[in-house]
């Protein structure tokens, strides 16, 4: 007998094995969902098919009547990583990503602001305004919290006329904990964004503002033709303009 036949001896009497493990299980269950000692022996008598179709092809070309995918693909289709870990029992090794950003705006007419703002103000519900939403807006800085507030936080709420876009950033750090919220008072502004000394910051991506509804000059091969110029062309913030503050994705 060759090696080949002695392996295919060895790699059928592992389906019957698998074969007498799995009906056993089956039994055990008596019916019960999603045992897992049914599942383990599920996999293991598909993998050990698997590998003797995949034997028996190499050594005379003939096949099974048995349709079973590898391991890998096998155990990827019922949530299984390939080494083995389920997908809900979490990466060994998590990590926290932060992602923030700036913009800062100018407002050219603080009364046209206000008058936005309180038209925003007039679209929410009363019963998902805050205790303080019926006390008048009076600054430049309770109407653009109060655009955000009527847009569930998003900057896009803040892409309004009545403001002009100024420079902005966005910057991306590997963080040791979560943001915790809790850890901080109302009052703090700055906490919230400051890196602990273990935190790295991975990157920063500058905001270059264009006017609205105008368009991107590309060039032949796609750039953005002012891509490589000086900034001597972007407006320079004026008194009165509105800071932008910094924020976690997601708050």
């Amino acid at each position: 007998m060759t090696d080949d036949h002695a392996d295919l001896d060895a790699a059928l009497e592992a389906v019957f094995t698998a074969a007498r493990a799995h009906l056993a299980a089956v039994k055990a269950a008596d019916g019960r969902v999603d045992d897992e000692t049914v599942w383990q022996a599920y996999v293991a008598l598909s993998n050990a098919s698997y590998d003797y179709d995949g034997l028996l092809l190499d050594v005379f070309d003939e096949v099974t009547p048995w349709n079973v995918p590898s391991p890998a693909d096998g155990e990827r289709q019922f949530g299984v990583e390939p080494d083995g870990l389920a997908e809900d029992a979490g990466d060994p090794y998590p990590q926290v990503v932060s992602v923030r950003q700036r913009r800062d705006y100018q407002v050219p007419s603080v009364t046209a602001l206000l008058a936005a703002a309180d038209q925003a103000r007039a679209g929410v519900p009363g019963d998902e305004r805050d205790d303080q939403s019926d006390a008048p807006i009076t600054t430049v800085g309770e109407a653009v919290l109060e655009l955000l507030q009527a847009g569930d936080g998003s900057l896009a709420a803040l892409d309004i006329p009545e403001l002009e876009p100024l420079d902005g950033i966005v910057t991306v750090a590997e963080v040791g904990t979560p943001l915790d919220l809790d850890a901080y008072d109302d009052s703090d502004g700055n906490g919230p964004y400051q890196l602990d000394e273990q935190d790295r910051l991975v990157g920063r991506l500058d905001e270059h503002p264009y006017g609205h509804g105008e368009p991107f000059d590309v060039d032949d091969d796609g750039r953005d033709e002012d891509a490589d110029d000086t900034d001597e062309d972007e407006p320079e913030p004026v008194a009165g303009a509105a800071g932008g503050s910094e924020r976690d994705a997601g708050r």
